[in-house]
């Protein structure tokens, strides 16, 4: 079964695919907004290029996207720098002018003369003067004034904090730091309004919406999102005309009469893995407590039901660590599946594998503990000019210091050494399940390849090469990799049951792979639309992310799969009952893939759309339902499938399970309905009737009725916990033995306890 055909297709579609975001990545970071020597307009230094990048240094040493976002990237409770920067300069600059005509400020004057001075503010601000040769910009008196008014009140907002923003006072205190961040910030709104040599679009692609100064979305912005609709319309017309085409035998595998992993005894190997799982549950719960305080700090930016919690515990740390801790855990359970799969599929375990397996968890378990608390150190300034090595980076998903960074490549490299000893005897044999195999191995080596793109970019380097890079990782390494690596491992958990035959489940998850890295991998750009990146991105970001939901029109199809196994087939297999809850957590990621990542991802993708949306809550709403709806249900589907077939003879309990999945997709659902879907619609209507700044301000978000929508998280977190809590202390049953129903009578033997253990009884 060499699948000839399947393979060919896969290596052109990434062939293609990386030559492509490669090359057009490089010209991106060529043309990426320089960095100037900003002069007045009588041949005075303000700033020089070398001090905005010490100033986005500061900028993330202090947590840099997890205390709002810059160019639309990070948290969402402060506001979008860019966005209030831009607004606030040309405010000031209409006003300036206004007072030097002998009024009050720019709303004291008449129509007449308010527009004409809309008029001068849109030529000048959108005018580039910047010299290549000098590497200079020049900026007349006015602009130099509003820089220094807005670099006092930028240092007041960071020094003597801001509750509305859950900026805590003292975050920068230093003047030195506090002119270089107002240089950086600067920069981002520079980069925003001014437009490209030889173009009439900025740097930004005219984001954020702003019409002071004419901010508003490009004609390509618009075309490429039409054509968007028609690629997404196009690809699933040619899927479903593929999948109508393919003959269709009426084959069901013959279950077999008992739990095939009953004759088998876990290696020592496999039982070592089973540590991994309690860590995943309790990382989850201390990821789910650091959501709770974070979202809470968008009501009460100082503290927790009057605690003071901000002082030692501020909105930028707990976000860092409720980001990081969902990529240890969920990746976690994804590694731990892996080590568990690998003995299992090849029938060998290799000299010295347990002791790899210990030696990874306690990597784990130093990488995890040594990053969190590096973090906090970096954050609240203790670490120095160490900052990003031991600190926290300030970019999103990957804040975790350098060194942190480092160490966890090297622990995924020697978890691929551990996966590859388990499987090369598989892989050196010629049997039905080879392909599959390899694929295995593919995926597995892919994780971490596409990891170590976090560490091409530098301490000093351009944002718009963090940004290119930092994607690789967040959209590449989880959403893309990641997801193979899981489909593989699913795909062999089922064939080892025999639940489903080698054949098909090789053919499906071959085509399955290839259908979404072919708009997967170049849909990366659709991060990266306003990130100081050049139209051609809009244009490949917008056809390429539509193709990603191509393969979301079919879920509904795997869930009624994944019931149908669940349920036991038609032959009513008793045993197979007990992996019901486990298959229902994929039949949750199914739900979730088209909700989370189809629905809401589409919600937001077209250009024109994430125009103005980006950084609004809108993009939560995509990233719970996705992050935890898909990639996080999946962690814990894998996880209670390995905790099941260590011990497949002794049936749990349950109850506890199924108001565990009940209450964990209920309250992800209200959480999101109530919440922060209605917030995102209404920051959506401000943004396009407003501004980006208007959705993102203080003034806004904290209205009544925005905090009343604030609250109305509270039911579904509370029904989301309690399915937490019920699914942690089910796990900790399977230890103590609570979890399970009751055991075998001892005076029960021979054919009778068989029967007695597959039945569940």
């Amino acid at each position: 079964m060499s699948f000839k055909r399947y393979w060919v297709a896969l290596a052109i579609v990434m062939i293609g695919s990386f030559a492509v975001l490669g090359g057009v990545g490089r010209k991106m970071i060529s043309e990426a907004p320089p960095l100037p020597d900003v002069y007045t307009a009588d041949g005075q230094l303000l700033f020089t290029g070398s001090l905005i990048t010490d100033g986005q240094g500061i900028w993330q040493s202090i947590g840099g996207q997890e205390i709002g976002t810059v160019w639309g990237h990070g948290a969402y409770v402060a506001p979008d720098w860019t966005a209030d920067w831009l607004h606030r300069e040309s405010q000031m600059l209409l006003d300036l002018w206004a007072q030097r005509e002998g009024a009050k400020d720019f709303a004291a004057l008449d129509a007449d003369r308010q527009a004409a001075l809309r008029a001068r503010l849109i030529r000048e601000m959108r005018r580039n003067t910047y010299d290549p040769a000098t590497n200079r910009v020049v900026v007349s008196s006015e602009e130099a004034a509003a820089f220094h008014q807005l670099a006092a009140y930028y240092a007041d907002v960071f020094g003597s904090g801001r509750p509305a923003y859950a900026i805590p006072r003292g975050s920068l205190t230093d003047p030195v730091k506090q002119q270089k961040m107002a240089a950086f910030f600067w920069w981002t709104a520079w980069a925003a309004h001014t437009d490209r040599p030889g173009s009439s679009i900025t740097y930004t692609n005219n984001w954020p919406h702003e019409p002071l100064v004419a901010n508003e979305p490009a004609p390509s912005t618009v075309l490429w999102s039409i054509l968007s609709f028609v690629f997404l319309l196009a690809g699933i017309g040619g899927l479903v005309w593929w999948y109508a085409s393919q003959e269709k035998a009426d084959f069901h595998p013959a279950f077999p009469a008992k739990d095939p992993f009953l004759s088998l005894q876990p290696t020592p190997s496999q039982r070592a893995t089973m540590k991994y799982f309690f860590v995943v549950v309790i990382l989850w719960c201390v990821q789910m407590l650091m959501g709770v305080l974070t979202a809470h700090y968008g009501v009460e930016g100082g503290g927790f039901f009057g605690i003071p919690l901000a002082k030692y515990l501020p909105y930028a740390v707990t976000r860092t660590w409720h980001l990081q801790l969902a990529i240890f855990w969920i990746a976690t359970s994804w590694l731990a599946t892996g080590l568990y799969v690998g003995p299992a599929v090849s029938g060998y375990e290799p000299k010295h594998q347990r002791l790899g397996v210990n030696v990874l968890f306690a990597a784990l378990v130093l990488v995890v503990g040594g990053s969190l608390a590096g973090e906090w150190m970096g954050i609240e300034q203790k670490l120095g000019n160490m900052w990003f090595w031991f600190g926290s980076q300030g970019y999103e998903y990957v804040d975790l210091g350098r060194f942190w960074q480092i160490l966890l490549f090297v622990g995924l490299v020697l978890w691929l050494y551990l996966m590859v000893r388990a499987l090369k005897p598989a892989l050196m044999r010629r049997s039905e399940s080879r392909p599959l195999m390899v694929l295995f191995l593919i995926s597995s080596i892919a994780i971490p390849l596409f990891y170590a793109a976090g560490l091409m970019y530098g301490q000093r380097s351009h944002l718009v090469t963090a940004e290119y890079w930092r994607w690789w990782v967040v959209h590449l390494w989880v959403e893309g990799f990641f997801e193979v690596f899981a489909t593989v491992v699913i795909a062999f958990l089922f064939t080892r049951l025999n639940l489903l035959e080698i054949r098909s489940a090789t053919r499906a998850v071959l085509f399955s792979t290839t259908i979404f890295l072919s708009g997967g991998i170049i849909g990366t750009f659709h991060h990266l639309y306003f990130a100081g990146s050049s139209p051609v991105v809009i244009a490949l970001g917008a056809a390429f992310s539509a193709l990603e939901v191509v393969p979301l029109t079919l879920v509904g199809y795997e869930a009624w799969e994944n019931i149908r196994l669940a349920r036991g087939g038609r032959s009513k297999t008793p045993w197979v009952s007990n992996y019901k809850w486990p298959i229902y957590f994929f039949v949750a990621v199914a739900f979730w893939n088209m909700v989370g990542a189809g629905l809401f991802g589409f919600l937001i993708n077209p250009p024109v759309s994430l125009y103005y949306v980006q950084g609004l809550n809108l993009t939560p709403v995509h990233g719970h339902t996705a992050l935890f709806g898909v990639y996080g249900m999946l962690g814990l589907g894998l996880t209670l499938f390995c905790l099941r077939a260590i011990q497949p003879g002794r049936q749990w309990k349950e109850s506890p399970l199924k108001w565990s999945f009940w209450s964990l997709n209920i309250g992800l659902a209200v959480m999101v309905g109530l919440s922060v879907l209605p917030i995102g619609i209404l920051q959506a209507v401000a943004s396009i009737q407003q501004g980006t700044w208007c959705a993102r301000s203080a003034e806004f978000m904290q209205t009544p009725s925005m905090q009343m929508l604030r609250w109305m998280r509270v039911p579904g977190d509370v029904i989301f916990t309690i399915g937490a809590v019920i699914l942690a202390f089910f796990v900790i049953g399977l230890v103590t033995g609570h979890s399970y129903d009751k055991p075998v009578p001892s005076g029960v033997k021979g054919k009778q306890k068989e029967r007695a253990l597959v039945a569940g009884d």
